[in-house]
């Protein structure tokens, strides 16, 4: 996948999503990313399908990728639902199920990219058995949960060991805190795949501000 800055709608303008999203695309962004929570793995209560559905049509026509990232319990029972709606690429919790390696099947059987998150606290050796399945291995530099929460520093130890389990070939992405201050530091540790939210959306100017991210890490 090279490296690339994927924008996190987590923090967009509800009410502008997709004007939001339009111009992140016009700006460069090739992955969208759309956090998915459940109020039962993490507290909040966020989107689902819908908004994917909403989005995926926009995203498709930029030629870029929507990205579902679902911090819920047991995602092996939602996962057609994402992908029907138009998630190409689809990132579960390691912690959020006991059937990993099914789940990341299943989204083989449908069509999807395969991700699995570890949150800071899970060690790198979490993603060992099921490396061979995977496209994406996300490692959370904050907890998950809340949008626009520091970076965890100590998340960056992290990044080697999980470079050298997934191999080259697999894309390792950082998902908190990710601004052009802590991005570059992830390049550097092994991360090619930086997801950031408040810091763009955030912002005045989103575009801008996506840019910034890209030029700090000479994104593709």
């Amino acid at each position: 996948m090279g490296v690339r800055v994927v924008p996190s709608i987590l923090s967009a303008d509800f009410g502008r999503l997709q004007e939001q999203v339009g111009e992140v695309l016009e700006a460069g962004a090739r992955i969208i990313h759309v956090d998915v929570m459940d109020g039962h793995f993490v507290p909040p209560i966020t989107i689902g399908p819908l908004i994917v559905e909403a989005l995926a049509g926009r995203v498709r026509e930029a030629g870029a990728m929507l990205e579902a990232h679902l911090m819920i319990e047991r995602p092996e029972r939602h996962l057609a639902e994402f992908v029907k709606a138009g998630a190409q690429s689809v990132t579960f919790h390691a912690e959020a199920t006991p059937n990993v390696a099914y789940a990341a099947n299943l989204l083989h059987e449908l069509g999807a990219c395969v991700g699995v998150a570890i949150n800071p606290a899970t060690p790198a050796a979490a993603l060992a058995d099921i490396a061979h399945e995977l496209d994406v291995g996300l490692c959370m530099t904050v907890n998950p949960g809340w949008g626009g929460q520091p970076f965890i520093n100590h998340s960056l130890e992290k990044l080697g060991p999980v470079r050298a389990i997934v191999g080259e070939a697999v894309a390792v992405e950082v998902d908190g805190g990710i601004d052009v201050s802590t991005a570059p530091q992830c390049l550097q540790a092994g991360a090619n795949l930086f997801v950031a939210g408040s810091a763009i959306f955030g912002t005045e100017d989103p575009a801008e501000a996506y840019r910034a991210i890209a030029r700090s890490v000479d994104a593709d």
